[in-house]
């Protein structure tokens, strides 16, 4: 065959390793009408995965997704084997063995001398490099590499990774063949990680060396991230999953090739791994699980104090909320609709009146999708006072300021706070990138003061990052904790450091997806088809970019890298440039992307 000229068909297809991933590979291509030759060195492997393979296509029956007959016939395209020999006749081979560069190198070398000159050998590392691997071979042409998801039968991404080595034609072929399985191929080229893992792996890594720097609980960290981001899984939570001492090789073989010291795994992760504590495999990893393989996490010597540990905090029926942005507008509809008499205090009564306006906007939206009643949205607008100075917050037992992002203006407004709120009162920010302890010191009271981020939009969002500076009274903070229960929030609780959880971790992952596009490692629109088909992400990176405003995403960044000085955090390049050329988002039409105007 030509294989300049004509694209292989990829009809029988050798996996060379059962284990979980192995197995779930075999499982799509027998199911797809493939011929699957499954190969494992452990006879054992080979009858857990057949028993795998006999009971998801049961269940496929029983659901009614396959007939009795269609399940023989998968059944029967399934055979297994203890010999690579037995890929002699396959149109492609995908290895799948463990996660070890020699290992892998001896299977591929192997397979060389057995399997015809055409057959494809792909391999399914996600960390080591393809390009070394394909070099060794006597057709390194023929060599690439096809990384699914766990559990590939669920997880739709499949990244296709090229070589400088790789001809087209088996690019092609694969590709061709993913899109049969009824997934999505992203085309790659050959780095650790790849798109999926390797904006993945430096999140995680970055969450496991917050949690080590006693920065936040680990609860906190995994809930900050799935009520703030929408991820189905905290990054501890996570990294327990997909096994500690793995992510350690993945982040090892990352940090080699790229110097990026957001990349130089956590030392945390090496102490579980030689530990042998490396996630739920083992029973035991950043959580502790009911036994080895469970999912059910445990109460341990880690796990946090209950809320009525905390201690006694103020009494507050009313709060004050400065500001008449969408933010202000918001907090301010949260806590009137948990019952408290809100002040809402803009620069001018005009401004007031048009917020709370706004208010009765989104009130009147959620009883018209049935979320709340017409009593119950009068009653929430009745308990907002507008006013045009913040005089009006003389009797209020807590003070949220929302107002611009700019320390000096919150400064100032802080300072008026001290003059005009009674004394006991809190007074707290909604500072996302600020140091708190800077308002703070605004004020001659400071141990009154406290952070209250909430995310937008604040009805909707149900995290607030409570962010304790180094003079925060303990019933200050015992308060503000009770409060967002009260509220219907999830508080979680952090010091006073730049990005606070969310930003300190999401904004890293963003600017290293801008950094793989100006390095045309892959596209837009493939990278946010991999963190939304491989990760689980809600939106890609350039999609929430877009959303949240270049500009915006700018400043959060400008603060991380001047907090924390690492040059993995500096800015990228591209980024600046569209906010300089005014390319802010959606809210200018353009950003990443072109947008309709409305």
């Amino acid at each position: 065959m030509d294989r300049q000229s004509s694209q292989p068909t990829l009809q029988t297809i050798a996996v060379v390793g059962l284990g979980t991933m192995g197995t779930g590979i075999a499982e799509v291509l027998t199911r797809a009408g493939r011929e699957v030759i499954g190969i494992d060195i452990s006879e054992s492997a080979t009858r857990t995965c057949v028993a795998a393979l006999e009971a998801a296509t049961a269940r496929a029956v029983a659901k009614e997704r396959l007939t009795e007959q269609e399940r023989r016939d998968v059944l029967s395209r399934f055979r297994t084997f203890t010999d690579l020999q037995a890929a002699a006749h396959a149109d492609l081979v995908i290895e799948v063995v463990p996660e070890d560069y020699a290992l892998k190198s001896r299977v591929l070398a192997a397979l060389d001398a057995i399997v015809r000159p055409d057959t494809l050998l792909a391999t399914g590392t996600n960390a080591l490099s393809v390009t070394r691997l394909a070099a060794e071979s006597q057709r390194p042409e023929r060599v690439l590499g096809v990384h699914f998801f766990n559990p590939a039968p669920a997880m739709k991404l499949v990244e296709v990774v090229s070589s400088v080595l790789t001809a087209p034609t088996a690019v092609e072929a694969v590709t061709a063949l993913a899109r049969e399985l009824g997934k999505e191929p992203v085309a790659v080229g050959d780095r650790p990680g790849f798109v999926a893992d390797g904006l993945l792996f430096g999140y995680l890594n970055q969450a496991a060396a917050m949690y080590e720097a006693k920065y936040a609980s680990r609860e906190d960290i995994d809930a900050a991230m799935k009520l703030g981001c929408g991820l189905p899984m905290g990054p501890l939570a996570l990294l327990d999953l997909i096994g500690v001492d793995t992510a350690r090789t993945v982040l090892e073989a990352m940090y080699a090739a790229s110097g990026d010291r957001l990349h130089a795994p956590a030392p945390i992760l090496g102490h579980l791994a030689e530990a042998g504590l490396t996630g739920r495999k083992a029973g035991r990893g950043f959580y502790t699980y009911e036994a080895p393989g469970s999912s059910v996490v445990v109460r341990d010597a880690r796990t946090g104090l209950d809320e009525a540990r905390l201690g006694e905090g103020r009494p507050v029926t009313s709060v004050g909320v400065a500001g008449s942005g969408t933010m202000a507008s918001g907090i301010a509809q949260v806590f009137a609709q948990a019952g408290f008499d809100v002040v809402l205090a803009a620069r001018s009564q005009e401004k007031a009146d048009a917020a709370k306006a706004a208010i009765g906007k989104s009130l009147g939206r959620a009883v018209a999708k049935g979320r709340l009643t017409e009593e119950a949205a009068e009653q929430t607008l009745a308990r907002i006072a507008p006013a045009a100075s913040l005089d009006a917050f003389a009797e209020v037992d807590l003070a949220v300021e929302a107002v611009a992002e700019d320390l000096a203006v919150k400064q100032e407004l802080f300072a008026t706070l001290d003059k005009v709120c009674k004394p006991g009162a809190v007074l707290a920010t909604t500072t996302s990138s600020l140091p708190v302890v800077a308002c703070a010191r605004a004020t001659s009271r400071p141990q009154d003061v406290i952070g209250m981020h909430f995310f937008n939009p604040a009805p909707a969002m149900k995290l607030v990052e409570v962010v304790r500076t180094v003079l925060t009274a303990d019933d200050v903070h015992a308060t503000v904790r009770e409060v967002c229960t009260r509220i219907r929030k999830h508080p979680v609780d952090c010091g006073d450091r730049a990005g606070f959880i969310v930003n300190a971790l999401l904004f890293p992952y963003l600017n290293n997806a801008i950094k793989m596009v100006e390095e045309h490692y892959a596209s837009l629109d493939d990278i946010d088809a991999a963190m939304k088909l491989g990760g689980g992400y809600p939106m890609g990176p350039f999609e929430l970019l877009d959303v949240v405003g270049l500009d915006v995403s700018l400043a959060i960044e400008k603060v991380l890298h001047k907090e924390f000085r690492d040059p993995g955090l500096a800015p990228s390049p591209l980024l600046e440039h569209l906010v300089a050329a005014g390319c802010l988002g959606r809210k200018t039409g353009r950003g990443f992307r072109e947008y309709a105007r409305r």
